[in-house]
């Protein structure tokens, strides 16, 4: 386990050691996001989201900052979901308004607004070959390890929520 970076005293990503804040967004309810850390998405600016996150498909989100987060979240919010790449000069969103999963579009027409907002993804400093695979994945609680869903981080292997960082002390 490493620590999260702590400023002013909140719990803020960490770009160099590449630890991200991730959220998890209840589509469904009001209800406040869960947020957790996340290694290895690789930005260095700006924020990933997208509702197509297994299995409840809530909105999950990944930043270098809350208010990049947010801006990302919102623009789901507003489009009634789908997945979406953002920075304080660029965004790019797929809108997927028929259950934040589906397009009304011609496939073509979606795929290139996908390519737009991967690639996008990857020069906002994101490593991975499917960022937005990756963090679909983050939200399925039944595989191993750590995964976050809208009520918390969820354990896979004890197949329970749990605080690890009120289990180190963290608040």
């Amino acid at each position: 386990m490493v620590n999260p970076k702590v400023e002013n005293g909140g719990l803020v990503s960490d770009i160099e050691r590449d630890i991200l804040k991730m959220v998890v967004v209840n589509r469904y309810e009001p209800t406040r996001p869960a947020v957790a850390f996340i290694k290895g998405l690789g930005l260095k600016r700006g924020a990933l989201a997208s509702s197509v996150a297994h299995d409840s498909h809530n909105i999950v989100a990944v930043g270098v900052t809350d208010d990049d987060i947010l801006q990302a979240v919102n623009q789901l919010i507003e489009h009634g979901g789908g997945v979406t790449a953002f920075c304080s000069t660029e965004m790019k969103t797929v809108p997927l308004p028929v259950a934040g999963l589906m397009s009304n579009k011609d496939g073509y027409e979606v795929a290139a607004a996908y390519q737009s907002v991967d690639a996008l993804a990857k020069r906002l400093g994101s490593t991975l070959h499917a960022p937005f695979m990756t963090m679909a994945f983050m939200a399925l609680l039944v595989i191993p390890e750590l995964k976050l869903s809208d009520k918390g981080l969820f354990d896979g292997k004890r197949f329970e929520l749990t605080s690890l960082f009120e289990e180190n002390g963290i608040s």
